[in-house]
């Protein structure tokens, strides 16, 4: 069943305004107040959706709180029934720090079309369209995939560039990919914007790979379909809670690869409104005193993919 287009604008309204939740916390060096900010801004509007929602994707769990945690209901249980992921402020450090690359982002789809799991890590690979699904996987050297892609995109091997996360744990991908002479786009935090940089050429990457948070990929795995990018990925429950947690939500195999047809199933719809500047999405700006925000919305069965700007007052 397709997700009526109504729930477009209201899903933007929700990101841009936790956006500019934030914008007061912005270089004031606390992170924990400004995600605070940005969770009570879309749970409060999210309460406001004439739906019955699902959080399957938060940040943690119950005991959390005041984060929107994994089974939380949000909605004013009227109308339709929706799985809801959701990352209120991706890249705290950048808002602490007033720092590039921070955005608020929210996904939707009907009831059990969003892959539900603990809060866990997550190996993960996401490449353009129109690149055969069998020629990337994550257990296939750098090389390899990287030969696969270049033969699939008719591109010189050299041209090639790839995005990663700037941590201790991808060395040996960036230590190999400059040994065989390829381009790094190194990030330090944002794997949402990260993964989605593959989308459009533009961008310049032809390939995101590494290890990050499994909730940001569920998210940006809505919007990577919607795209038709490729995808995949596997969760690392390497703890015995995590896998306690993982069984309860029906997990077993905890060493599957996961395509993107298993994360994100039928329609959905994907918003991600900037907070600062990043390379997914322009940030705030302070105009005439009125915020102007852009947010990138995608929704799967209308084939919408743009970046909307809205107008709006400063969250006091």
């Amino acid at each position: 069943m397709d997700i009526d287009k109504v729930f477009q604008d209201q899903l933007i309204k929700i990101t841009q305004e936790a956006a500019i939740s934030v914008y007061p916390h912005l270089g004031k060096k606390d992170k924990i107040v400004a995600d605070e900010a940005a969770t009570n801004s879309m749970r409060t509007n999210l309460n406001k959706m004439n739906i019955k929602g699902n959080i399957v994707i938060g940040e943690g769990e119950l005991d959390e709180a005041p984060m929107l945690y994994i089974g939380e209901k949000v909605g004013t249980k009227k109308g339709p029934e929706f799985d809801i992921a959701v990352d209120p402020l991706e890249g705290t450090n950048f808002v602490a720090k007033n720092l590039p690359g921070a955005i608020s982002v929210i996904a939707i789809s009907n009831k059990n079309d969003l892959f539900n799991a603990p809060e866990s890590y997550m190996q993960k690979i996401s490449y353009p369209k129109g690149i055969d699904h069998n020629a990337i996987d994550l257990d296939f050297s750098l090389k390899k995939n990287l030969s696969n892609l270049a033969d699939s995109k008719n591109k010189k091997f050299e041209n090639l560039r790839i995005c990663v996360l700037d941590r201790p744990r991808h060395q040996k991908i960036i230590e190999e990919a400059k040994s065989l002479n390829i381009n790094v786009k190194l990030i330090s935090d944002g794997d949402v914007s990260g993964a989605l940089l593959v989308t459009e050429e533009k961008h310049n990457v032809d390939l995101f790979i590494g290890t990050g948070g499994g909730p940001e990929g569920v998210l940006a795995a809505s919007a990577l379909d919607t795209y038709g990018c490729g995808f995949q990925c596997r969760f690392l429950f390497n703890s015995d809670e995590l896998k306690k947690r993982a069984n309860k939500m029906g997990i077993n195999d905890f060493d599957k690869k996961y395509k993107l047809d298993e994360i994100v199933k039928g329609d959905s719809l994907f918003c991600a409104t900037g907070i600062t500047k990043g390379d997914l999405v322009n940030g705030l700006e302070l105009r005439n005193n009125k915020i102007i925000a852009n947010t990138l919305i995608t929704h799967k069965s209308q084939n919408l993919k743009k970046i909307v700007t809205g107008e709006l007052d400063i969250k006091k």
